[in-house]
């Protein structure tokens, strides 16, 4: 199983949703990093389910630091850190273990592992194991605010309801984005985030999910990062991206939209300041052209699908009896979980982000100003 990402700084992951811990190791961290700690457990917290909109299973996700870690700086070798599971309720499982949940990766783990995979919660597929990289991703992030480097996300749709735009002048965006780090529910525009939360309960009522769309903007990039053909900026993103679980599609930039320009339309015009900087006064490549960072914002958009956990009877296979069946789940489950996943994205993003910086300047660029660079 290759659950490790990276080549300059690697992140591992491990644990299964009801086994005794979850966790990751990031290997290629600097030593001296000074790591909030605070910072992680409110990441934490932004991910971790609420109310009715979440699932009823409420785990306090505290972090234990296992290694690489001394007297509040990294020590150089490996960051393990550990999330125990505290509120696993695995009998929830065992009457429908044979049957195949439509949506999930039951089958196609039981044929990977001939039927050795643990099956309770959906195990290492579950999205449990978006709690340590979270941790990791926000790691990741302090690094890159020390260099000026700001992500963020917000709902830009839930159940076909959508957000306001993003704003299209930088200094506008990085305040937007700052406002919506701050935020459970990350939207721009609150009456419509009120609108998508009673959509989660109507969902919720009528035993079934919704997903939705996360827009993300990285604000303070400079130009020349990414590494084409195979290691490009989008093509690390993008492999993240699809990484966590419920991810469906990726655009970046005008996206789709862009095919049906022309090219008049979709290329981005340069310009340059007094200042000697170099810009565009659009943004329809989502601030990468060839692969490589042009300076502009980074934006993109994620598609999450609805849970395909919901409590409407579904047909299914009963694989252990091999004919059809019907299936109605128990257990405890999310009518959405595009809300909590937006801060698994800004992770992805950090980690993949931060592995380019050491790839184009090595891991001391971790620690420095920057100015060198």
């Amino acid at each position: 199983m290759k659950s490790t990402f990276g080549k300059n700084l690697t992140v591992s992951l491990f644990g299964e949703s009801h086994g005794t811990a979850i966790g990751v190791v990031i290997d290629g961290l600097q030593a001296g990093l000074q790591l909030d700690l605070d910072g992680i457990s409110h990441r934490l917290a932004q991910r971790r389910a609420v109310g009715a909109i979440s699932t009823a299973r409420q785990e306090p996700d505290e972090i234990q630091i296992v290694s690489g870690f001394f007297n509040g700086r990294t020590t150089g070798t490996p960051l393990c850190l550990l999330i125990a599971n505290t509120s696993t309720r695995s009998r929830d499982y065992e009457r429908t273990k044979n049957l195949l949940r439509p949506g999930h990766a039951d089958y196609t783990a039981f044929m990977k592992y001939q039927g050795w995979q643990d099956y309770r919660g959906g195990g290492h597929f579950s999205g449990r194991l978006t709690a340590p990289l979270v941790a990791a991703g926000e790691i990741c992030r302090q690094i890159l605010a020390g260099h000026g480097i700001l992500i963020g996300s917000h709902l830009a749709e839930c159940a076909a309801i959508p957000d306001a735009y993003l704003p299209q002048d930088p200094a506008e965006l990085l305040a937007a984005m700052r406002r919506l780090n701050d935020l459970d529910f990350a939207v721009l525009d609150a009456a419509q985030g009120e609108k998508m939360q009673q959509a989660i309960l109507n969902a919720r009522a009528d035993g079934d999910s919704v997903g939705g769309i996360i827009e993300t903007a990285v604000c303070g990039m400079p130009a020349g990062i990414g590494e084409p053909f195979f290691n490009s900026l989008e093509s690390v993103l993008a492999h993240l991206l699809f990484s966590v679980p419920a991810v469906k599609g990726v655009e970046f930039g005008a996206g789709f939209a862009l095919a049906q320009l022309r090219g008049s339309q979709a290329n981005d015009p340069l310009r340059i300041a007094a200042d000697g900087h170099i810009y565009t006064t659009s943004n329809n490549n989502g601030g990468i052209n060839g692969g490589i960072s042009n300076g502009m914002p980074i934006i993109f958009r994620v598609a999450v699908k609805p849970t395909p956990s919901i409590y409407q009877a579904q047909q299914t296979v009963d694989f252990a009896a091999r004919e059809n069946a019907e299936l109605t789940i128990q257990g405890r489950h999310d009518p959405a979980i595009v809300h909590r996943a937006r801060v698994v994205i800004d992770s992805v993003t950090a980690i993949g982000l931060v592995d380019l910086f050491c790839e184009a300047y090595g891991t001391n660029w971790q620690t420095s100003d920057g100015e060198e660079y």
